[in-house]
């Protein structure tokens, strides 16, 4: 909370700032989503298109390439050129989908799987077990996708 009222302090810093010195082409939409996602202004983000993969999908097996446990709705395949394996990302129109325990999506997923076929601006969400399991986020497949690195993880991501 502190940290947020904290940004919405600097607000009238930054319009003043804008007309004195050059600044990002949106300083005060980057403000906006830092508070938003909990990362910070010049957090990388990305437009990625999305699909879906569920376990036993095209020889999808049960760990990822951190040698970790799949996490439906949390474990995401990225281009490890294009995104760090090991990155926290937030992922807005993932917030609200239902997830597997019936509760619903914070928007946070997990840079812990790569694939053959993701190359460039592209990511793979993994639903779960067996394609019913793409039922609540169908609608994002082959979606495009605003992706914000809000942190690292160590280890494996939670699940």
């Amino acid at each position: 909370m502190r940290r947020r009222l904290a940004a919405l302090a600097i607000l009238p810093a930054i319009f003043l700032a804008s007309n004195a010195q050059a600044a990002s082409s949106d300083p005060v939409g980057d403000l906006i989503m830092s508070v938003v996602t909990g990362a910070l202004p010049a957090s990388p983000v990305w437009n990625l298109k999305a699909t879906l993969y569920h376990a036993g999908a095209r020889g999808v097996g049960a760990l990822d390439a951190l040698g970790c446990k799949v996490v439906a709705m949390r474990t995401v395949a990225v281009d490890k050129a294009l995104i760090p394996k090991r990155s926290v990302l937030f992922i807005k129109e993932t917030v609200g989908l239902k997830m597997p325990d019936g509760s619903v999506h914070d928007g946070y997923w997990y840079a812990s799987d790569v694939g053959s076929g993701i190359k460039g601006p592209r990511i793979d969400l993994f639903t779960g077990s067996g394609p019913r399991s793409m039922a609540a986020a169908k609608a994002l497949n082959l979606a495009s996708l605003t992706a914000v690195k809000v942190g690292e993880f160590k280890g494996c991501p939670p699940g």
